[in-house]
């Protein structure tokens, strides 16, 4: 069966059983903010498994985008080089919203896999939770598959419902056990049955796996049976293909077969003649191509940040492999109409959004194929020297080259080397302060312009139909002709655009005329009088001369103007609050929010932020009339104005009057208080020192905000099972009960210790005059470590000892020696340094007392077992 006959064969099957067929949710969560990207079937039904919302089903089947490429669930780097990793899948899933439960769900993948695709039921084995004894018996006695092909899977990780086959939401709420199944490629395959040794291998592939939702776990680890146990199954779509097909990698199924031959295709005649067809770099392509498009089509854009941070890294990762094929022109866009071959039927977004997604692909990367070849030339350069990558490389063509550094060391790993990520990252935050400090003016720097200056109209209008272009500019330097594709800095002799300045930042908005159109993303002064818009020319061309009808983003500027006006009243307000002394020290008004930095020399109160609070919305509600007039600067210090944020006033300047606020401003601002709307300071935190920053919202920015807080004090009271006004009072209780809780548990600790530490006392041995002891100590945290060692000290009183504690995976270790022992040359610090090197880690500190820490557990035994030899050897 194809792919496709694979996915509608599922949805009717269980359409058929009065499953709604409902369509998949888009690759992006528009409603879960705990998600980069939708991962899983049962992420969109996620409220209603929680009781939070209500379906006119009860069941329900899915084929369900899914991206796994970023944060927790990253299959990034195996992608290409295992038989069934991808960043993108399809997951085929079927759910119960507290209608049938264990004994249906189990019948209904039994017949759909053995009868209607037709899968020898003596090539399927099934894996349950070992506790589980009623899916057990449904397997054995209902479904009739022998007890030597069911699998119990216990207590792996550690601690009772912590096993593969026991599914949990998170550490409380609804859990409970799965039910595998796999299929049995046979024996010429290596690998052995689920549960075993040699589980790893590739003939038992799990196919699908049903999660009975049965308890709700609450904090204190007790499972409660749910009212409505309910059902979660999951079947990824390749997979599956891969066994009807009879092929061992997801890789050659018919749905990658035709991407991987339209891949070879696109790269030959990009210039790499006749790749490998069984290249993995193909593979790689073949599976982001994927990704890739479904992210765009859903409305995501390559950045540098966020969703479009890892876009971009899955694009360019993408077109590294092939240009390493020998792909030198842009090859990867022309995928698009491949896959929607494959799969616009059963998604026809994607066939709708076809000529978009080809265009910001394409887009992406031909600005990726201006740098790859330095770039790569430059990496090359480095790996012939040898050993790792050193960060500042990495963070070079990451900077400059456009290399996200993960590529970097894709490229690393298939020469069996790494990226110092740690340099890496440290220049990266380096480069971020000086982004926050230097701001966004460096982009108009260096240009050179001795043309008519920029009339500015932007106080009264956000239009202006008579503009003209009077220079570009393109990567800092002057040209004619700016054509499409392109990004360039345009100089109009009349704008709307407002120039960042004041701390205010520029205007978005476009550019257009009868045969060309700019993006506008940012307005910039490059003279005092001259304004550079900083945009992509998005369609045509423009030359020098060429008429534009310029246009400001209206919303945009609205919320832009209530922030800065609020910002005025907010520093009236603190100079009322907290005294004449406040300055303004800095500031940034976007569109989102604003941001106020001021002399002060300590913390603001809870009470002193809700007066400015209360004062800022006084002034909105008194809905003032805001007035502006152009006056010498003498006056204007005359008439009481302060001046505000830093500006470089010349002769004559804009005195703002908004409320009972008066002020020095080249901003844009409302034409009344009352166009705020609302005012709410959502940070205050220390800049520097006697430097404090305030954050605010304005408007629909601040109701979005207080809606949040509520919804998400609404949650916790629903969690806690209180109204929510008296979520914080049991919040407290909750805390004061995990306070003395922890008294108790370091007191019950303290004993425990105490008593292995008399116990410890008969193991210490003499060597050369002092009591060697070196120890593990059972339950211990740092302190009992700590306290523990001075009892032992105290009664062996001449002696050096080291004691270790084990939790997961790591050690803690404590070292002392007796000043006896120092005087014989004996240190703490060497000793500990000494154990801690050999169970990975380091450590060190006085010579009569030392901690440290390290990584092997495994290794504790043979290292303190040598401190005898060591001791021994120090003191000969």
């Amino acid at each position: 069966m194809k792919a496709a006959d694979i996915r509608a064969t599922f949805l009717k099957f269980f359409e058929s059983k009065g499953h709604a067929v409902v369509a998949s949710s888009p690759v992006v969560p528009g409603d879960d903010p705990t998600l980069l990207f939708t991962n899983a079937g049962m992420n969109q039904f996620k409220d209603v498994f929680l009781g939070f919302d209500k379906r006119p089903y009860s069941r329900a089947a899915t084929s369900q985008k899914c991206i796994r490429a970023g944060g927790k669930h990253n299959d990034l780097d195996n992608v290409g080089y295992t038989a069934r990793h991808h960043t993108f899948f399809e997951m085929l899933g079927n759910f119960s919203f507290g209608d049938y439960f264990k004994k249906d769900a189990i019948a209904f993948a039994w017949e759909l896999l053995t009868v209607h695709f037709k899968l020898p039921a003596d090539k399927l084995w099934a894996t349950v939770y070992a506790e589980d004894d009623e899916a057990y018996d449904i397997w054995l006695k209902d479904i009739g598959l022998p007890a030597e092909r069911i699998v119990r899977i216990g207590d792996n990780k550690g601690g009772r419902y912590m096993s593969d086959n026991f599914w949990m939401m998170g550490d409380t709420g609804p859990c409970g056990p799965c039910s595998e199944i796999f299929f049995d490629h046979g024996p010429d395959v290596a690998g052995g049955p689920p549960g075993s040794a040699e589980q790893d291998g590739d003939r038992y592939i799990e196919i699908w796996n049903n999660v009975f939702m049965q308890f709700n776990r609450t904090e204190d680890g007790v499972m409660h049976k749910l009212p409505k146990p309910s059902v979660d199954t999951g079947m990824g779509l390749e997979r599956l293909a891969a066994v009807l097909q009879h092929v061992h990698s997801n890789y050659e199924i018919d749905l990658f077969v035709a991407l991987l031959a339209a891949a070879k295709k696109a790269v030959d005649e990009a210039g790499a003649g006749d790749c490998d067809k069984d290249s993995p770099s193909l593979k790689v392509i073949a599976d982001h191509i994927r990704a890739c498009s479904f992210t765009v089509c859903d409305g995501v854009i390559p950045g540098n940040a966020g969703r479009g941070y890892v876009l971009r890294r899955i694009a360019r990762r993408a077109i590294r492999h092939g240009y390493k094929l020998g792909a030198r022109t842009p090859f990867f866009h022309k995928l698009v109409h491949a896959l929607v071959l494959q799969m616009g039927e059963a998604y026809p977004e994607l066939r709708q959004a076809e000529a978009r997604v080809t265009e910001v692909l394409q887009q992406e990367e031909e600005r990726f194929f201006r740098t790859i070849a330095n770039g790569m030339e430059i990496l090359e350069a480095a790996l012939a020297k040898g050993g790792n990558v050193d960060g500042d490389t990495a963070f070079k063509l990451h900077d400059t080259y456009g290399f996200p550094v993960d590529l970097t060391g894709d490229v690393c790993r298939e020469r069996g080397v790494t990226v110092d990520e740690g340099r890496f990252n440290e220049l990266l935050e380096e480069q971020k302060t000086r982004a926050r400090e230097a701001g966004k003016f460096k982009m108009a720097q260096g240009l050179a312009y001795s043309g008519v200056p920029t009339a500015f109209h932007g106080y009264e209008h956000l239009v202006c139909e008579t503009s003209r272009i009077t220079a570009l500019y393109v990567d800092g330097a002057a040209v004619e002709v700016v054509r499409a594709g392109e990004d360039a800095v345009i100089v109009l002799d009349h704008t709307p655009f407002y120039a960042e300045s004041g701390g205010q930042v520029g205007d978005r908005g476009e550019l257009r005329n009868a045969s060309s159109r700019v993006a506008v993303h940012d307005t910039l002064k490059i003279q005092a009088d001259v304004f550079g818009h900083h945009g992509s020319v998005v369609e045509g061309e423009l030359k020098i001369g060429d008429p534009l009808v310029a246009k400001v983003d209206a919303e945009g500027r609205a919320h832009t103007v209530r922030n800065h006006s609020a910002t005025h009243l907010m520093h009236k307000a603190l100079r009322e609050v907290l005294g004449s002394h406040v300055q303004q020290k800095g500031s940034l008004v976007s569109p989102e929010r604003t941001r106020f930095d001021f002399a002060h020399g300590a913390a603001m109160t809870a009470e002193q932020l809700a007066q400015v609070e209360a004062l800022v919305n006084a002034e909105i509600l008194a809905n003032a009339a805001a007035e502006a007039a152009v006056m010498d600067l003498e006056s204007a210090q005359k008439s009481g104005a302060m001046m505000l944020f830093g500006e470089k006033y010349g002769e004559t300047v804009r005195v703002l009057t908004i409320g009972s606020s008066k002020e020095l401003c080249g901003g844009t601002h409302v034409k009344r208080t009352g166009d705020i709307g609302l005012f709410k300071i959502v940070g205050e935190s220390a800049v520097a020192a006697g430097i404090r920053r305030v954050e605010a919202v304005t408007g629909a920015n601040a109701l979005a905000y207080l809606q949040t807080l509520e919804g998400r004090v609404a949650h916790i009271a629903a969690s806690l099972k209180v109204a929510p006004a008296e979520a914080a009072n049991r919040v407290e209780g909750l805390l004061e009960q995990i306070k003395q809780l922890d008294k108790e548990l370091a007191a019950v600790k303290g004993k425990l210790a105490s008593a292995q530490g008399d116990t410890l006392l008969e193991q210490a041995v003499d060597v050369g005059g002092l009591k060697v002891l070196a120890a593990k100590l059972d339950g211990a945290d740092a302190k009992t470590l700590r306290d523990t060692l001075d009892k032992l000290r105290d009664k062996l009183k001449s002696a050096a000892i080291v004691l270790a504690t084990v939790e997961g995976d790591k050690v803690q270790l404590a070292a002392a020696v007796t000043p006896d022992g120092v005087a014989k040359g004996l240190k703490a610090g060497e000793l500990v340094n000494h154990v801690a090197q050999q169970v990975g880690g380091k450590g060190g500190g006085k010579p009569d007392m030392a901690m440290a820490g390290g990584t092997q557990p495994a290794a504790l035994p043979g290292a303190l077992a040598s401190v005898k030899d060591w001791v021994a050897s120090k003191s000969a």
